[in-house]
């Protein structure tokens, strides 16, 4: 799943900041809800724009109601229920997006 051509039709990406500082460009694959918490699904690229082994990263997502201006913020997910009920969501995510292209074709 190195290309797909959802992530590239959208072409939203974000600028991640690793702990050690290296800055890592990212395409927002989309935002889940999981029992209440908002979830973002982040695919990251290399300089050539590419991912190859299809790896994404989950992070907890809250935006500020009150100034749409602010950056989200993102948050590390340190419990593994909490990220397996995420991945478990990502994957029924797929699983639609799939069902929904064969469906157009």
């Amino acid at each position: 799943m190195a290309k797909n051509k959802n992530y590239e039709d959208e072409e939203m990406t974000v600028e991640l900041e690793l702990e050690d500082g290296t800055l890592v460009n990212c395409a927002i694959i989309t935002i889940l809800e999981v029992e209440g918490q908002d979830y973002i699904v982040l695919l990251p690229l290399d300089e050539d724009g590419e991912n190859e082994d299809g790896e994404v990263w989950f992070y907890r997502y809250s935006e500020n109601p009150d100034d749409p201006n602010e950056e989200p913020e993102l948050g590390f997910i340190e419990d593994d229920e909490e990220y397996e009920k995420v991945a478990d969501a990502f994957d029924e995510y797929l699983d639609n997006c799939e069902f929904d292209e064969i469906v157009e074709e």
